[in-house]
């Protein structure tokens, strides 16, 4: 039981805000850091993680282009799915933007969906829903994400199913498993 327990707890993917990812690699020790930033606020690499193993997607938190703006591209969502799928799951994995609502709860999903390609989408969006009731996931990164994925809708139909999150200026961090039984 113990051992099951533990290979639970490695599989993990945690959420947070900027605001609490010392915190969090002090307390879960996540082997695998993404940061979603704009490109004025991306931070280096903290202590804990190898810098090999911090993705740092340079993107704001736009579902639309704006002037002067860096809106997630194709690009930045096939690197975060190529860092997922190279993730040994061996130690969690902590994803973080700005306030812990937005970009890194699409990202979170994102990692649901490549980890779980049986899964259905609504019930891992409804997870993410249950664990974060701040959650509202970047839709443009779901969109570009439900493309490459070849989930043919279903991703964005599971986000837009998942209904309001509850008003919040910055999200608290939470968990969901890598690996859900849902």
């Amino acid at each position: 039981m113990l051992f099951t327990n533990m290979c639970y707890v490695l599989r993990m993917i945690y959420i947070s805000p900027l605001s609490g990812v010392e915190d969090a690699i002090l307390r879960h020790g996540p082997s695998h850091l993404v940061s979603l930033l704009d490109p004025d606020s991306m931070i280096g690499t903290p202590g804990g993680i190898d810098a090999a193993r911090h993705l740092r997607l340079s993107v704001n938190d736009i579902a639309s282009p704006i002037d002067t703006l860096t809106p997630p591209g194709e690009a930045h969502v096939a690197e975060l799915v190529s860092f997922i799928r190279n993730w040994d799951q061996q130690s969690p994995m902590l994803v973080h933007c700005w306030a812990g609502i937005s970009r890194s709860t699409a990202a979170a999903f994102i990692a649901l969906c490549v980890l779980n390609e049986k899964q259905s989408e609504e019930a891992l969006a409804q997870l993410i829903r249950r664990r974060g009731a701040h959650a509202y996931p970047n839709r443009l990164m779901v969109r570009l994400a439900d493309d490459l994925l070849r989930r043919k809708g279903r991703m964005c139909a599971a986000v837009e199913a998942m209904g309001p999150a509850r008003a919040a200026w910055e999200g608290i961090t939470f968990s969901v498993p890598a690996h859900p039984e849902v």
